[in-house]
């Protein structure tokens, strides 16, 4: 019994630890991020979400959910906040619609396959959920904090494209495309590398 309990807690210990190092890279990763072409220049990505997926597909999704809580907490402490706690809640929210559906489809049967099908609807979830949240949350948020009309956060998607010529074309033309990106891209580096360090987070 003494000995079950044991290993109960060595093995409790090293899931710590190792959320504890992925929660690090990630934040590290955070620290370099970059715009891309099609949107704002507000809107940059960065690859912290490669150390969370690859943590939720080695130990399941609640070990990625903590990855993400930590990452986001850790990010707060070590930059602050402009919104009171509000944007990096919404960006926890955002980063678990992408992890949870990858991770549970992913833990159903452990596959190639199912881990491309885990990822494609981690991204289509990404891309829902992160519209929804800056159209209704973040960006009048961020325009608040900032003392600035949400008109300017739209003329800035307008320099970039005409199309863009109100809240709703730029959440469809701006955010919704950036995070579609965002999760290809953040997948397909996860498919990549995933075998490789694998074997390292399960020992």
């Amino acid at each position: 019994m003494k000995n079950e309990i044991s290993v109960k807690e060595r093995m409790n210990t090293k899931v710590i630890a190792k959320i504890g190092v992925l929660s690090a890279v990630a934040t590290v990763l955070m620290l370099f991020d970059f715009p891309l072409w099609f949107a704002p220049n507000f809107y940059k990505l960065d690859f912290s979400e490669v150390p969370v997926l690859l943590g939720t597909f080695a130990m399941g999704p609640v070990a990625g959910i903590a990855i993400e809580f930590v990452k986001i907490l850790l990010n707060f402490v070590l930059n602050g906040t402009d919104t009171g706690g509000i944007g990096e809640m919404a960006n926890f929210v955002v980063g678990c619609s992408f992890i949870i559906p990858a991770g549970y489809i992913y833990k159903y049967k452990k596959s190639f396959s199912t881990a491309i099908i885990g990822l494609i609807a981690g991204t289509i979830t990404l891309a829902t959920i992160g519209t929804i949240m800056n159209y209704f949350v973040l960006l009048p948020v961020y325009a608040k904090v900032y003392g600035a009309p949400l008109q300017a956060f739209i003329d800035m998607g307008n320099l970039i494209n005409p199309a863009i010529t109100d809240l709703k074309t730029l959440v469809m033309y701006a955010v919704a495309p950036f995070n579609l990106f965002k999760g290809v891209v953040i997948s397909s580096i996860t498919i990549l590398i995933y075998k490789k360090v694998s074997p390292i987070l399960h020992r």
